[in-house]
Parts: structure tokens; C-alpha cells; sequence
């Protein structure tokens, strides 16, 4: 009966069981030492045990096994990304994407990686398609939301932050920002209001929804 380390080591993984699954997925390297996966999974274990430095070596080897391991790419970049690397964590990234990454995260993360670089223009279309592959996602659809706010794109924007209220009612931020979207873009001062007060009403110590509320009641008055 032939044993798989890594089905082993990912399920206790999954049941925070971190000793079992290092013993597993050390098992698996050893049993297979030429392949990717089994350093794979020891990398994501180590990057959730904060080891960074062994987390790194370990995704390093899995990609000098296989160049294209999507995984080991963008395990890699998440490194790269908690420690504010992020010119490096986006090359990854767009590694993760070209070999066939599944999913919106690679692209999410890619967009996050521009908007710290201030490249807000390049990272819209890698937003925009996390979104798409996410409909039901209310962080994704906030951030797209948010980016299109950023770069002054009003109405494709209040599609997107409405989604989120629809979503999760008790999202401050998306109300936040729909307040400030309407309180800029409009006048509809009741709708900005509306908006504010919800943010406010979620999250009382909001400074910024009550310094933006005040601002609007001054104008009206």
C-alpha cells in the first residue's frame, strides 16, 4: 500500500495539527525528494508558523524542481507581500498567474502590490478580474470599488460598493466610501448622508465617516 505524505499532512494541516503534518509532509520529501509539492506544502506550513526564512527556502526549492508550480509562486509572493516586498511579491504573482493559477487571489494580490507601488492604473484590469472571478467575494468587490473611487471612476464604482452593502449589510467601509463617493461625485447630499450615518452607526469611532459627515452637513446648511 503506497502512502501519500501529502494528503496525510494536509489534512492535519487543515486540523491545526502542525507537528503531524511537518512529520507528513517531511515524509513526503523524503519519499519523493524530486518532487515540488511535498516542499510546497512544508513552505505554506512554515508561512503560517511565521518561520519566513525556512518558508522562503522551501517554496525556492520547490520552484528550482519545477519552474512552473503555480503554488510555489505565489506562496513565495505572500512572503514577499507580509514583509512590504512588493515589487518582488507582484513579479510572482504574475508568475502564479501565467502558469495557470485558479482563482482571483493571485489576481487580487498582484492589484495590492500595485496600488502600495501607486500604480493605480496597473493594477485596475488584475482588480477588475479578481472581481469577476469573485463575484460573491464583499472584500474583492470593496477593494474594486475602492480603486475605481481612486482613480475618479464614479459611476462604475457605485455598482460595485452597492454590491457590498447588498452583500454585508454591517460593512462600514463600503458605506464609507459610498458617503464620500455621493458627498464628491453628486448631489445627492441625502444619499452621502445615508451613507455616513451607516458607516457611523456600525463603527461609532469611524473619525473619518464623522469628519466627512460634518463637512457635508456644513454644505447643506
Amino acid at each position: 500500500m503506497i502512502v501519500n505524505y501529502n494528503e496525510i499532512g494536509i489534512e492535519a494541516f487543515q486540523n491545526k495539527q502542525y507537528e503531524e503534518a511537518a512529520q507528513a509532509f517531511n515524509d513526503a520529501i523524503e519519499a519523493n525528494p524530486e518532487e515540488a509539492v511535498g516542499y510546497i506544502n512544508f513552505g505554506n506550513l512554515l508561512a503560517v508558523l511565521n518561520d519566513t526564512e525556512r518558508a522562503e527556502r522551501f517554496f525556492q526549492k520547490a520552484i528550482t524542481l519545477d519552474d512552473q508550480a503555480a503554488t510555489a509562486y505565489y506562496g513565495l509572493a505572500n512572503l514577499y507581500y507580509n514583509n512590504e516586498r512588493y515589487s518582488e511579491a507582484a513579479t510572482l504573482y504574475q508568475k502564479a498567474i501565467e502558469y495557470q493559477l485558479e482563482g482571483a487571489d493571485a489576481f487580487y494580490m498582484l492589484a495590492k502590490c500595485l496600488e502600495h507601488q501607486e500604480n493605480y492604473k496597473f493594477a485596475l484590469p488584475y482588480m477588475q478580474r479578481a472581481a469577476e472571478l469573485a463575484p460573491h467575494d464583499s472584500q474583492i468587490r470593496l477593494s474594486y470599488g475602492i480603486l475605481l473611487c481612486t482613480l475618479e471612476m464614479f459611476e462604475q464604482a457605485e455598482p460595485e460598493l452597492l454590491a457590498v452593502t447588498a452583500m454585508d449589510k454591517e460593512n462600514a467601509d463600503a458605506h464609507y466610501n459610498l458617503g464620500v463617493l455621493y458627498a464628491v461625485s453628486t448631489q445627492n447630499t441625502e444619499a452621502a448622508l445615508h451613507h455616513l450615518q451607516c458607516a457611523l452607526d456600525i463603527a461609532p469611532a469611524f473619525e473619518q465617516a464623522q469628519f466627512i459627515y460634518d463637512l457635508v452637513q456644513q454644505r447643506i446648511q
